[in-house]
């Protein structure tokens, strides 16, 4: 559920972010109340660090040098709030795990992002180098069907130079013109902190529900 534009936005402190639990299937995630925005990438897009960044805590996501390995919905809350959350969703792409796994990850992909009502939107990280492959194209068709807001991280934007960024950026948006009214892009990057401060603004808007009480009281 979106803010309106004229609406306040309380400012959270994602550095409160801690971990609640890690579900391998939808029935065994945490009740559906309250209001969460879900991470999801390929598994080379810097996912882990992108929260990592948010939150500046660089254990709280798991990163591995093997990619894909984590196969769990992991919850953590915010403002010592757990119905506030951040989501990572599992990564996708390179797991070096039998087909039938990969396909067993994509099923439960699909029933979190289609049957979480507490899910207010979804953060999709591409590398800004490899954006809009196949994965990336059905969590937006997943995001479309809910008539769910998307922003889009093009990652690792520290490895091009401004130019060649920009124009990634510009190229995304231009892609994506048909969904400009539920999707949203920006630069990112993990390992220089760019564009920490615009994804919290967005998590701001998505997370803030002033018709809820979120104090935790």
């Amino acid at each position: 559920m979106s803010t309106p534009q004229d609406s306040p936005v309380v400012r959270l402190n994602y550095h409160t972010a801690s971990f609640v639990i890690s579900a391998p299937t939808l029935a065994t995630c945490p009740d559906d109340t309250g209001a969460e925005v879900a991470f999801a990438g390929r598994s080379n897009a810097g996912k882990s660090s992108a929260i990592n960044a948010l939150t500046q805590q660089n254990g709280l996501a798991r990163t591995s040098r093997t990619p894909g390995r984590t196969q769990l919905i992991n919850f953590f809350s915010v403002m010592n709030n757990e119905s506030l959350r951040l989501v990572d969703l599992p990564g996708y792409g390179y797991a070096k795990v039998p087909e039938a796994v990969k396909i067993e990850w994509q099923k439960h992909l699909s029933d979190y992002l289609r049957g979480r009502f507490s899910l207010r939107g979804l953060v999709l990280l591409m590398d800004v180098r490899h954006p809009l492959t196949e994965f990336d194209q059905m969590m937006l068709s997943y995001a479309d069907q809910r008539n769910m807001p998307v922003h889009i991280l093009l990652t690792k934007a520290d490895k091009l130079k401004k130019g060649p960024a920009s124009a990634a950026l510009q190229k995304v948006r231009s892609r994506l013109k048909e969904w400009e009214d539920l999707v949203s892009v920006q630069l990112f990057s993990s390992l220089k902190r760019d564009g920490v401060d615009t994804l919290s603004q967005k998590l701001d808007q998505w997370l803030y529900t002033p018709e809820e009480d979120t104090s935790g009281q």
